[in-house]
């Protein structure tokens, strides 16, 4: 036969000539894939890299926000009641939003603080919408100043500004003031972003009662304008940093106003606190907060690890469409 004697014939020229063009189209399709498929790695490589860059970005602008925005400090003269040796069985704690109050009004709130017999010689102070440098409250430093006028020891957050808002002021901010030494002072920017792009933000400090009592202690400012799940996120924020970072901690508060508009975002908090074993002696149907004839509860004070000995809702202080909460605690 013709193959075996190694001549080949017109039917076996036909089969080598069609594998000859099989293999060039193959080695035509393997170079229009390296170079389709190449730069999309490269591609990815780039992507990834700028992913990392802004990651490193986005890390040093909190890192430099925390140096601007979160602020430690005591008054230069402590009162005579700070740092009582041993500290007392009981100590009372006041939540209020002051809505950013100024001038005359500041010094009033300022004297009530001090003096009134209802929320007046507080241990532990959590304000809310407490400017820093801002033209509504005459340009002072509002935390440190009231903790000056009563000799407490003070930590101030706010929030980063909305972003291309680079010249604005800083936003409202919150804080805690304490008769007894503070630690360990965290700002944590809650998620999600409001009317404009505002933040929220909420602090924690460890308030020290000797070497071996101490208590964490939140306050929080909530967005108002956001879905029931966004605004969960926001005050989960606060107990997923206590969790991660202060876990051995068995004793804490977290106060503030939560914005709890509706019926069904004051159920969806009582809830999430309920769950990470806090409890609050404040009743749901009490409201904290009045404009007009709309009343609502707003503002919360949750307790975990302590006895509440009395509470109550302090509606004689009147400087801001909020109300003071306020609780004694056994320690």
């Amino acid at each position: 036969m013709e193959i075996l004697t190694g001549i080949p014939t017109k039917h076996d020229s036909g089969i080598r000539a069609r594998a000859g063009h099989r293999a060039f189209y193959c080695l035509l399709l393997a170079a229009y894939c390296s170079l389709l498929f190449l730069p999309s790695a490269a591609c990815a490589q780039r992507v990834t890299r700028a992913d990392g860059l802004a990651a490193s970005a986005a890390a040093a602008a909190s890192t430099r926000d925390d140096a601007r925005l979160l602020e430690v400090g005591r008054a230069e003269k402590l009162s005579e009641a700070a740092s009582p040796v041993p500290p007392p069985a009981e100590i009372k704690l006041v939540s209020y939003n002051m809505r950013w109050r100024g001038g005359e009004d500041l010094r009033a709130l300022i004297e009530a603080l001090r003096g009134d017999a209802v929320i007046g010689g507080a241990s532990v102070i959590g304000l809310q919408e407490a400017d820093r440098h801002r033209a509504r409250s005459g340009n002072v430093n509002t935390a440190k100043l009231i903790a000056d006028a009563l000799g407490m020891h003070y930590a101030w957050a706010a929030p980063p500004r909305a972003e291309g808002d680079e010249e604005a002021e800083d936003e409202t901010g919150v804080a805690l003031l304490s008769v007894y030494p503070l630690a360990d002072a965290e700002r944590i920017v809650l998620p999600h972003t409001g009317p404009g792009g505002r933040k929220r933000v909420a602090l924690g400090v460890t308030v020290q009662f000797d070497k071996t009592r101490h208590l964490r202690v939140y306050t929080v400012h909530a967005e108002t304008r956001l879905r029931l799940a966004r605004k969960t996120e926001q005050w989960r924020a606060v107990l997923d940093s206590l969790d991660a970072k202060h876990a051995k901690e068995t004793r804490a508060v977290v106060l503030g106003d939560f914005n709890t508009i509706k019926d069904k975002d004051v159920r969806a908090a009582r809830r999430l606190f309920a769950d990470a074993n806090f409890s609050t002696p404040f009743p749901d149907d009490k409201p904290t907060w009045k404009t007009l004839f709309v009343k609502l509860k707003l503002d919360w004070l949750w307790l975990r690890g302590l006895d509440a000995t009395g509470h109550g809702i302090a509606r004689h202080i009147k400087f801001s469409d909020h109300w003071p909460l306020w609780v004694k605690v056994k320690l």
